[in-house]
């Protein structure tokens, strides 16, 4: 096979996972969201209930390309809380909210973001999409997390989770995008589904929040 045939293979092989991989997502993402319905608009009732405030949390975020858009979660923190702040490193964070408690240790704070799958903005799979600010600090070969969809769970997530430094998650997340493939997507997916039937508290709490710093303001 010549160079240029091979060039054109790995081009078509390409643009077929784009093709399939987003199919695949807007048929995932609306059955979810049909089957879900009920369950969201209960969680988001709890939520007003519950605590002053709208049910769904709304934060800017870099996206495919560095573009910022607006990622939506259900609320999981007091409405006064510091949108921007550092991540809960605990269950006892005063910030949370009861119910915000319940609703990360189980991930179903994440289901709103299965509209922003349905708009594009985000993919089932991909790295998680982190703040502009952390986005700017990167370098050229770590931008190259940058180039596809940010995703509502990734290879970081299903394979490390909240016991990962930002520098750790940023070499994952570099692999992902090397390797991606629908048999790497179905089985981060699988795993990711494990990961929270298992319930572990802990692993959705960050330790620290990298390698020289506990959170990322210090």
């Amino acid at each position: 096979m010549t160079e240029l045939s091979a060039s054109a293979s790995v081009g078509w092989r390409a643009a077929s996972y784009a093709v399939v991989k987003r199919a695949f997502d807007l048929t995932a993402a609306a059955l979810a969201l049909l089957v879900l319905a009920p369950v969201m608009f209960a969680i988001a009732l709890a939520v007003r209930l519950e605590s002053p405030g709208g049910a769904i949390f709304r934060q800017r975020r870099a996206g495919r390309n560095g573009k910022p858009f607006e990622i939506w979660k259900f609320r999981t923190m007091r409405s006064d809380a510091d949108p921007y702040g550092s991540s809960p490193k605990a269950a006892e964070d005063a910030r949370l909210t009861r119910l915000g408690r319940r609703l990360r240790e189980t991930s179903l704070d994440e289901l709103p973001q299965l509209i922003n799958v349905l708009t594009g903005r985000m993919s089932l799979v991909g790295p998680r999409p982190l703040y502009e600010r952390q986005a700017a600090l990167w370098d050229e070969r770590q931008r190259r997390r940058l180039v596809v969809r940010p995703g509502i769970t990734g290879y970081a997530q299903a394979y490390g989770r909240a016991a990962m430094t930002i520098e750790d998650k940023i070499e994952f997340d570099l692999y992902y995008v090397k390797n991606r493939s629908l048999k790497l997507d179905l089985a981060i997916l699988c795993r990711t589904a494990a990961n929270v039937l298992a319930r572990r508290e802990g692993d959705v709490y960050e330790k620290r929040y990298s390698r020289t710093r506990e959170t990322e303001r210090d």
